[in-house]
């Protein structure tokens, strides 16, 4: 009997939230659901993984950026992003991938270039980072000091195969924006 009565209950209030005079339509002093927003999302994904990776946050950053390159797609921003975040979280083979990625989608692309010379140098790649630091500072015209500090250490490296950039705690710069503001990646 309390089954019969609980089951009744349940079909009356289905049916008054479906009637015009109440429930979930959207009749004047009627409840309703709201419904999707058409606005776009306002939210830059990839400059909220910029501000995850400065603060140290790499996982963080690389999910940022994978939103990012769900909305905006796989442009030289978002590759050579993801390839950061890959690096700062030691993945040297995925972190090269995606930005010999980013350079095949752009060559001139500075940033991109420089953090790939990076990822070589990690793995012993030294005569490949070199060329890629040149490649980097000529598409920068020299400018940025972080990528004219990397051509110069990996030159003295590849000079002298006994150069010990350990004594000197060496260690080779990322390229966001040029500046030391984390910026968002944009290519020219």
């Amino acid at each position: 009997m309390k089954r019969t009565i609980a089951i009744a209950f349940t079909a009356l209030a289905g049916l008054a939230a479906c009637s015009d005079t109440g429930g979930l339509n959207r009749s004047a002093g009627g409840l309703f659901a709201p419904g999707i927003s058409d606005e776009e999302a306002s939210v830059d994904e990839l400059l909220v993984g910029h501000r995850l990776m400065a603060a140290g946050q790499f996982e963080l950053a690389l999910d940022a950026y994978t939103r990012a390159a769900a909305t905006q797609g796989l442009n030289v921003d978002t590759l050579s992003a993801i390839g950061s975040a890959n690096l700062r979280l030691g993945r040297l083979g995925q972190a090269e991938r995606w930005m010999r990625r980013a350079v095949d989608e752009d060559p001139t692309f500075a940033p991109a270039l420089n953090n790939l010379g990076v990822i070589l140098m990690e793995q012993g790649e030294i005569a490949e980072a070199a060329q890629i630091f040149r490649r980097a500072f000529a598409t920068d015209n020299g400018n940025s000091d972080e990528i004219r500090e990397n051509l110069r250490l990996a030159l003295a490296r590849l000079e002298n195969s006994r150069y010990e950039l350990e004594q000197e705690n060496v260690e080779f710069q990322l390229v966001q924006a040029g500046t030391p503001e984390f910026e968002a990646l944009t290519a020219p």
